[in-house]
């Protein structure tokens, strides 16, 4: 099945976007690219930002995914799931044309918090706070929100070390930082 002219804007604007970055891309670059008009691009996507919109929200239903994936595979063992999210992570780091967190470089070129494209940011990063505090919930820590920020921000370092450092060692990594805030209780 041949995709839709939107979803292959939406290819485009991906690999475009994330090898060399959200304002470096203009809209012409991606209709030249997928071989259309700006007449189509536009009854697609009203603006280059409601696109990018669209590549982030893409992304985070992705990231999304192999998070839960993680979690459901652990069956209920919070050290398992850090485990398996921290393989992903290790996955992802250690992949081709790895160039960072989407999201972390999207919200580097759209510092405005009124932005739809950080709206979209702000509203990953309450999902990860939401999914490692739901994780975290069963073992009574006492300082869940503590911990729960602890493990947003090794998730964000992870990414990081991952695109300027040696990625090999990112998922043990991204673990042993996990089991210190849980075993220290979350302070």
């Amino acid at each position: 099945m041949n995709p839709s002219m939107r979803e292959r804007l939406l290819a485009a604007a991906t690999e475009l976007f994330y090898a060399q970055g959200l304002r470096a891309v203009s809209a012409d670059r991606i209709i030249e690219r997928v071989g259309t008009t700006k007449v189509t691009f536009y009854r697609h996507f009203r603006t280059k930002d409601d696109l990018i919109v669209a590549y982030l929200e893409h992304s985070a239903a992705l990231d999304r995914q192999a998070v839960e994936r993680a979690v459901a595979g652990a069956d209920g063992d919070v050290d398992a799931a850090l485990r398996l999210i921290g393989e992903e992570i290790g996955r992802t780091v250690c992949g081709p044309g790895f160039r960072g967190c989407a999201f972390l470089n999207a919200a580097a070129e759209y510092p405005d918090p009124d932005s739809p494209v950080r709206g979209v940011v702000d509203a990953h990063r309450a999902w990860y706070r939401k999914t490692y505090d739901r994780l975290l919930a069963p073992l009574g820590l006492p300082d869940q929100a503590t911990a729960t920020e602890a493990l947003l921000l090794l998730r964000d370092g992870a990414m990081i070390a991952g695109y300027l450092g040696e990625p090999s060692g990112t998922a043990d990594a991204f673990l042993r930082g996990c089991r210190g805030v849980i075993h220290g209780g979350g302070r």
